[in-house]
């Protein structure tokens, strides 16, 4: 009797901490996260995704106060354009070019400071990125609550040695112009 009821005690555990939507575990349901990247041109935009490796979040007594995630380079998509087009533009952002990513196949962002912003769930959030093995500091606004947390991350592709068709790098470009800065919209399910 004692075997079952401790079996039982078991397996209720085991669902509760499996299923919990608490972010205090830290845990980031990969699969059901999002990372949406755009590109800006002088001609328009590009927009696709990227889909992370692995991530969590370190929390202090339901706090944010850190976190790390590895982001899969190989995963680059563009959405906003059909057919042959896109897998040419994906091949082109994951060549030398633009990330490189036969030779740096995972970028990193690591959580290096959190300041809360006053209101419940709002967070200042400094990180180290780590783009074609060059590593910057970051500063962005996250929101948190028990089941996701979102971010508007902006991102100078100047600072990680992505220069192609910067106007910052490259005379006389006109309308091939791309601007240095893109964004990357994260919404993290925990």
């Amino acid at each position: 009797m004692k075997k079952i009821l401790l079996i039982v005690l078991l397996f209720i555990a085991t669902i509760t901490v499996g299923f919990s939507n608490n972010p205090v575990d830290g845990i980031i349901d990969i699969d059901k996260s999002t990372v949406i990247w755009m590109g800006k041109k002088v001609t328009g935009a590009h927009e696709g995704t990227v889909k992370l490796k692995s991530g969590n979040l370190e929390m202090e007594d339901g706090v944010l106060v850190g976190g790390q995630f590895d982001i899969d380079m190989n995963t680059i998509k563009n959405t906003d354009i059909g057919g042959g087009g896109a897998a040419k533009l994906e091949g082109h952002l994951k060549s030398d070019d633009f990330f490189g990513v036969e030779n740096h196949p995972v970028a990193k962002l690591v959580i290096t400071d959190v300041s809360a912003k006053g209101t419940l769930g709002d967070y200042k959030v400094v990180a180290d990125l780590t783009i074609k093995g060059i590593t910057k500091s970051i500063k962005f606004y996250t929101n948190l609550s028990d089941t996701a947390a979102t971010a508007e991350i902006i991102i100078d592709r100047t600072d990680f040695d992505v220069r192609y068709g910067s106007g910052s790098f490259f005379d006389n470009l006109g309308d091939k112009t791309i601007y240095d800065e893109f964004t990357l919209k994260v919404n993290l399910v925990l």
